[in-house]
């Protein structure tokens, strides 16, 4: 059988580091040879507008697939909520590694007060503002972009009183700080807290090799968000949420899913469960039901709305 160094792409992050590097101990693991590429992202440099005023669909994800498709690269690993429901033209979906914690957590100061009052709070994420507006309508929700170490510091440096991460980001590098709280209330991204492998379709070396490292629980459960997102946006930014978990004790799977207007004002949710032989379909035909629900007005709403800015 053909042998080769696999070369795995990844950004430049620490945390995107650390994902990469996790990826290579399985391949080698299981005996194969593999080389770290990387590569900075569109999405590392520009940090003064929040992402959806880029306009860039995939904009951490742009510079590995092109890295992948000229040759340079083999594999790339990003973290799944970062990566489009369409995948360029020959690249495929190889694996996807089990989940770590899916949700967000509130990085705060030592005093939760502001809870209860006024208060200012950072995210780039236009579903973490929607989702604490609506919760805090009181509140402020400032711009905060940059990878992890970043975001951390600026939170240190600016007067404001919290900021809002993914759990696993920080649990991976170990940089969860001491002073935070677990925002159970909060729907996260569609496959939050999973890693993605993708590969060229055409690589049956990479894709047989990269095969052994999906976790088919995860890989479910992420089909479900991921088909509900493309289903409500239709190539159009807007603040959604989604998750799904698999009850392994009655082979069931529990949904909850979340779209929101801009502002965090309305707020359509689902909440579902099916036999997991119906996981193909579920994601789509819960944002079928939250489209005829109000879903379809709400999406133009939002659309206007992004193009006025």
């Amino acid at each position: 059988m053909m042998s080769k160094t696999i070369r795995i792409g990844t950004r430049d992050s620490e945390l995107a580091l650390w994902q990469a590097n996790a990826v290579q101990k399985k391949l080698h693991d299981l005996g194969y040879t593999t080389e770290i590429i990387a590569l900075k992202s569109q999405g590392d440099v520009l940090l003064d507008k929040p992402l959806y005023e880029l306009g860039i669909t995939g904009i951490f994800t742009k510079t590995l697939d092109v890295a992948m498709i000229n040759g340079q690269v083999d594999i790339a690993v990003h973290s799944m909520k970062d990566v489009p429901t369409a995948l360029p033209h020959g690249i495929v979906q190889a694996a996807v590694l089990e989940r770590a914690n899916p949700f967000d957590v509130l990085v705060h100061k030592g005093n939760l007060n502001f809870l209860t009052s006024a208060g200012t709070i950072a995210t780039g994420s236009l579903r973490r503002n929607a989702e604490w507006l609506h919760k805090y309508p009181n509140h402020q929700v400032v711009n905060l972009r940059g990878n992890v170490n970043t975001r951390l510091q600026k939170l240190e440096d600016n007067n404001w009183n919290g900021a809002v991460f993914a759990a696993a980001g920080l649990e991976r590098i170990n940089l969860m700080p001491k002073n935070f709280i677990t925002l159970v209330w909060m729907i996260p991204a569609p496959a939050q807290g999973a890693m993605v492998v993708v590969a060229m379709a055409n690589d049956n070396y990479t894709l047989d090799a990269v095969s052994h490292l999906n976790h088919i629980e995860t890989e479910i459960c992420t089909h479900i968000e991921r088909q509900f997102l493309k289903t409500l946006e239709g190539g159009c930014t807007a603040p959604i949420g989604a998750y799904a978990k698999y009850d392994e004790n009655n082979d069931t799977l529990e949904f909850k899913g979340v779209l929101l207007s801009i502002d965090g004002k309305e707020r359509l949710f689902i909440d579902k469960k099916a036999s997991v032989s119906e996981w193909k379909k579920l994601g789509f035909h819960s944002a079928q039901e939250l489209l005829n629900n109000g879903g379809h007005q709400l999406m133009e709403k939002i659309k206007m709305q992004l193009k006025k800015e």
